[in-house]
């Protein structure tokens, strides 16, 4: 069995979840290989690999799987922990705190995002609001958490700017599906300053979907099919 061949990841292109988690394969130096699922459908390997909640992202590590986005990023972390920094800061404290806010990000912006792109019911001016407060909890989490440094994870991409950092493709697509301003740089500079070099690392440019490709996504096909990641 190959380097690849030995990690594989159940998912699809445009999901944040799934994004997050090759961006930590990335940054771990992982070799792998990305098992792509169709929309509306789910696979015979998904179903097997993932039988209780059925849904994308699944890593299968020597045909292992291991699901469930924020538990994968971290295994990943575990596995690979001599091959690149760790996501998460070895103070408990401090990791305590890049989970709360992780945990956040994805009860907050990905429930507001499916609203916003018409995937889900809800008033699209309440979601857009549950957006922009979420945004400014985070403005001033990264003052804290970076410490003045580019990231929340300090010199370096951690575990809290991989799993924000996932959605940054979303928000302009749904800035353009939903005609709403969402990342304006006057409201909130750094998490701007933040995203943009979030998006241009080695580890991220490759990974990150266009917003054009992302608005067709959800356009032509996320609108036939209920949400099935996480």
């Amino acid at each position: 069995m190959s380097e690849a061949e030995a990690v594989r990841v159940i998912g699809l292109w445009a999901s944040p979840f799934v994004i997050r988690v090759l961006i930590a394969l990335k940054l771990k130096g992982v070799k792998y290989e990305l098992v792509e699922e169709v929309v509306g459908k789910k696979s015979e390997l998904l179903l097997r690999s993932n039988p209780v909640h059925k849904k994308i992202p699944v890593l299968l590590h020597h045909g292992k799987p291991i699901s469930e986005s924020l538990i994968i990023v971290q295994y990943i972390d575990e596995v690979w922990s001599s091959d690149a920094p760790a996501f998460l800061h070895a103070d408990p404290y401090t990791r305590a705190v890049q989970r709360f806010w992780a945990q956040y990000v994805d009860d907050k912006i990905a429930p507001a995002f499916l609203v916003l792109r018409g995937l889900t019911n809800g008033d699209k001016d309440e979601a857009a609001a549950q957006v922009s407060t979420a945004l400014e909890h985070l403005e001033e989490a990264f003052v804290k958490c970076s410490q003045g440094k580019h990231y929340f994870g300090g010199d370096r991409i951690g575990f809290l700017d991989l799993v924000f950092g996932s959605h940054l493709g979303w928000f302009r697509a749904v800035e353009k599906i939903s005609g709403i301003k969402l990342l304006e740089e006057e409201k909130y500079p750094e998490i701007t300053a933040w995203a943009d070099r979030f998006c241009t690392h080695h580890a991220v440019k490759d990974v990150m979907p266009e917003t054009d490709k992302l608005v067709e996504f959800s356009t032509n096909s996320a609108l036939k099919a209920k949400p099935t990641t996480n």
